[in-house]
């Protein structure tokens, strides 16, 4: 048991690791590309000042140019730490603190709770629109929605001078409606959203019944989520029972 779990938390390591370094190629691919044009723009800027312009203008647009790119290399700098970080985590000692017992939700039928139960066919429809959407806008996208990893596909949109690099990268989680109404993200789901901040998307797609309409929120863990939290049960051995019934049938006696 503790093998596999150790196994399963490796795996898990071994995803993040890889989530993060895409994350790491587009932001270095895309920084560096804004920080290519800016450089390109005080180019320009240094030179109409060497060419004898010496108007408040100008120089007021090298002092802005020369903050940008600052602001520029101070983020990719802040941002490939922020992500080094998150590669030091490492698995420890496992401790058993104790058992669950996973059931189906006891009120999944009820009208409140149905329309967030998962339904394969609706989401296979949102699924499907939502990669119609982002190849319409010129991005290619993988699915990775069997692989547990807190979002369902990875959409890249190519670099148009170098293909195989991506410019930009959104990790989209998706949630499919038959109709409209709300949407509920799992643990892990949420904790990936809070993780990847601005890389992370939700793609909530309503009316799948009918006419699919994709409504695209970026950041989606800055929104008010609230916990669903419901004890429906309790549970008491069977020992107990039969012991309870002894002592009581003794004090008849």
């Amino acid at each position: 048991m503790e093998k596999c779990l150790v196994g399963f938390l490796n795996e898990v390591a071994d995803q993040r690791k890889k989530d993060t370094d895409t994350i790491r190629q587009h932001i270095e691919v895309s920084l560096d590309e804004l920080i290519h044009r800016q450089n390109l723009v005080m180019a320009r800027l240094i030179e109409q000042q060497q060419g004898g312009d010496r108007s408040p203008q100008l120089a007021g647009n090298i002092s802005q140019c020369e903050s940008r790119l600052d602001e520029l290399n101070s983020r990719r700098e802040r941002r490939v730490a922020d992500l080094a970080r998150e590669c030091q985590c490492t698995v420890g000692d496992i401790q058993h603190v104790g058992c669950a017992w996973v059931l189906p939700h006891p009120q999944r039928s009820d009208p409140g709770v149905a329309p967030m139960v998962r339904n394969d066919e609706v989401e296979r429809i949102a699924v499907e629109a939502t990669i119609a959407y982002e190849e319409a806008q010129g991005r290619k996208v993988e699915s990775v929605e069997a692989q547990n990893r807190g979002f369902d596909l990875i959409s890249r949109r190519p670099h148009p001078e170098d293909p195989a690099t991506a410019i930009e990268v959104r990790f989209i989680e998706v949630k499919g409606r038959s109709g409209v109404g709300e949407v509920a993200l799992t643990t892990n789901e949420y904790k990936t959203a809070e993780r990847l901040k601005n890389d992370y998307w939700l793609y909530v797609v309503y009316n799948c019944g009918s006419q699919p309409e994709v409504h695209i929120i970026r950041d989606p863990a800055r929104l008010g989520w609230k916990p669903i939290v419901t004890v429906e049960h309790y549970s008491v051995d069977v020992r107990a029972i039969i012991a309870a019934e002894e002592k009581h049938a003794q004090g008849d006696a």
